[in-house]
């Protein structure tokens, strides 16, 4: 035999066929490139439809539906704070920001006894009005704007809460949901005062989907039905704070599961 006869000690040149290693036979070679896979709101790799990540929205016939029957089940929705009047149904919203109604109810009888007026409430000086609702999230705050609107309440508005959304608003420590349940409930307004449970209820159902609270509230006040504006934030406050919870909502309870679209529904009713 004659040099490098045997194949398995020949010498090959390196060149660009030796650089690519052949692969071992019962292996499936890898691709030269990673296979693309799906990403976020694509399915199959390619992006899913609008039609398919968005709810069919409420039909006005549903909304109707939908208020009906929470209508049937509480004829006289009411607010569940506490007051004697206009100033103290004020006092108990501004109070209510970032706290239970429940909470504040239990601080404002004494503080009512005492201070049912604006020029009571000034006299009663803001350390007092501190204590009386120490037990009341952000107290030290709240005590402050509670007699800074009292004293604006007695030079500006003649010891008058006002009936305009602009004057409500100017008030220390006044947003646009206190000054809407204001004027809902004292005046008579047909306003909708979007806090988180009509936020989550608005968002969860379908039935006012928004990004923030002021998208919710107008989306609802294009879609109430006139018969149904003066009670509906009541009905959407109290549904989301019994039954469309935010952790465990009470699906198999809900007058309109039938109409809701969120997706989780089904698991909550039981049906895998």
């Amino acid at each position: 035999m004659g040099r490098n006869a045997n194949p398995t000690t020949s010498k090959v040149k390196p060149g660009k066929a030796s650089l690519r290693a052949k692969p071992r036979r019962g292996r499936t070679p890898p691709p030269s490139s990673p296979p693309r896979l799906a990403g976020k709101g694509k399915v199959g790799g390619r992006p899913k439809s609008k039609a398919a990540s968005k709810p069919r929205p409420w039909t006005n016939a549903e909304i109707e539906e939908a208020f009906r029957r929470l209508r049937a089940a509480n004829p006289e929705p009411r607010g569940e704070l506490q007051y004697i009047n206009p100033f103290t149904l004020l006092i108990a919203v501004v109070l209510s920001a970032q706290a239970t109604d429940a909470g504040v109810n239990k601080a404002t009888p004494a503080l009512f006894a005492l201070a049912d007026t604006p020029e009571k409430m000034v006299a009663l000086g803001e350390d007092k009005v501190r204590d009386l609702i120490r037990t009341i999230g952000l107290f030290r705050t709240k005590a402050k704007n509670v007699i800074a609107l009292s004293k604006t309440l007695v030079a500006e508005h003649g010891s008058m809460v006002p009936a305009v959304r602009e004057a409500l608003e100017a008030l220390p420590g006044v947003g646009r949901k206190t000054a809407n349940v204001v004027l809902n409930v004292a005046f008579g307004a047909e306003t909708i005062a979007v806090d988180t449970h009509i936020f989550r209820v608005g968002n969860r159902t379908g039935l006012a989907p928004g990004k923030n609270p002021l998208e919710v509230e107008t989306e609802l006040e294009k879609r109430v039905p006139p018969a149904y504006r003066l009670h509906a934030h009541h009905w959407l406050i109290l549904h989301g704070r019994y039954i469309c919870k935010a952790q465990r909502p009470l699906c198999e309870k809900c007058p309109i599961n039938d109409l809701c679209r969120w997706p989780e529904k089904p698991t909550f009713m039981g049906k895998a």
